[in-house]
């Protein structure tokens, strides 16, 4: 992954847009990474990555008898109601 300071990436914006597709680009601000700059497909990518993560999660829930939100909400101001 190529590294470049936030200047030089100001700077050369357009060529580091092109290089994107290819591979992300790590921005620095006075030495220390501050952001990635990646494709938008690569973007894409991982948004629907983390998406599929948390559909599984939300199925193991499910199948483990999760009681849903509005049932675990009442759980919760019932408890804090207990405790005043």
């Amino acid at each position: 992954m190529k590294t470049v300071s936030s200047a030089e990436c100001q700077t050369r914006l357009g060529e580091y847009l092109e290089s994107v597709c290819t591979q992300p680009i790590t921005i620095e601000e006075s030495g220390r990474a501050v952001a990635v700059l990646i494709s938008c497909s690569e973007y894409e990518r991982l948004v629907a990555l983390e998406n599929a993560y948390w559909l599984e999660r939300a199925k193991e829930a499910g199948a483990s008898g999760f009681m849903g939100s509005e049932k675990s909400m009442e759980i919760l101001k019932a408890g804090l109601n207990a405790e005043t």
